[in-house]
């Protein structure tokens, strides 16, 4: 048996603080669902709990935190800043710290760079972007209640201009970016990697009813393996070097999802996954008032 314990393991970020490597997903985890999940993962042994303002689920997060017994300082807390919140960076951090119930979050993340206006969900400001939000985002640098501060849904092209900006004075810690082999971005991950930005990966399964389920390829590897094709999915993600999200409120999967020690892929498998020609996001931009996605992240 390989020793290799990554229920354990952990990222260093920029910052100096570690991400541990898997954590919970709770996006469009169903309300009263929610609080069970957290509960459940984190005595599970999960350490890591990700939420965002805009799941709506952030008091139930923080329900299930209390109910663990987990000692708070045990647990990496990831939200989000709500697109609509841009303008008011400082007063959307209170509000998820009051959800949450607790006096800090560990990572701090801008969800889209889309600034949106709070009255009409199609349209952009025409006098703020993400540069703009960042800027207000490093002001909680010190505050004591944010320790990381990262992004998400961000492609080479934004961190471009986001980086290159001379207001940017700090280097986001963290993108957390949809990531499995039917949308591995490999360009993205390694121009993340070259400026110490770390990735974490949601929906690392292709979300729910995942095609990639009836995938012949991943279906051979977890039968050789004698395991799930989720499982071989949040191996194949932890091996490429980024955290996973796995997201689920079924008891059975939460600890399946958690199941990753002592084996690995062979460099074999890995190749046979990379090979795989599907393509597809969960997570498209057709909703927002721009587009942020532009297809040059392969």
């Amino acid at each position: 048996m390989v020793n290799i314990k990554n229920t354990t393991k952990s990222y260093k970020l920029n910052t100096g603080y570690s991400i541990p490597a898997i954590g919970l997903g709770t996006w469009q985890s169903q309300p009263g669902g929610v609080e069970k999940a957290v509960e459940e993962a984190l005595r599970a042994g999960y350490r890591h709990i990700d939420t965002a303002f805009a799941y709506g689920n952030e008091k139930e997060v923080g329900q299930g935190i209390r109910a663990s017994g987990v000692p708070r300082e045990e647990i990496f807390l990831t939200t989000k800043l709500n697109n609509t919140d841009h303008k008011r960076v400082a007063e959307a951090l209170e509000d998820s710290l009051r959800n949450l119930g607790v006096d800090y979050v560990d990572l701090y993340l801008m969800h889209w760079p889309s600034s949106t206006t709070p009255d009409d969900m199609k349209k952009h400001y025409d006098d703020w972007d993400f540069v703009d939000t960042w800027r207000e985002m490093q002001k909680l640098a010190g505050t004591g209640k944010v320790r990381s501060l990262g992004v998400s849904n961000f492609g080479i092209k934004n961190l471009e201009r986001l980086l290159n900006d001379p207001s940017c004075k700090i280097v986001p810690a963290v993108n957390q970016i949809e990531l499995h082999p039917a949308n591995p971005s490999p360009k993205l991950v390694a121009y993340c990697n070259s400026k110490g930005i770390h990735c974490s990966g949601y929906s690392p399964l292709g979300s729910s009813n995942s095609p990639l389920y009836s995938n012949e390829t991943l279906k051979s590897i977890a039968e050789a393996k004698k395991r799930t094709v989720a499982q071989v999915l949040l191996m194949w993600g932890l091996q490429k070097g980024w955290s996973v999200l796995p997201k689920s409120v079924n008891v059975d999967r939460i600890h399946a999802n958690f199941d990753l020690d002592g084996w690995r892929l062979t460099d074999e498998e890995m190749a046979k996954i990379d090979a795989i020609p599907d393509r597809f996001k969960v997570c498209g931009d057709s909703w927002l008032p721009i587009k942020v996605f532009f297809g040059d992240d392969e």
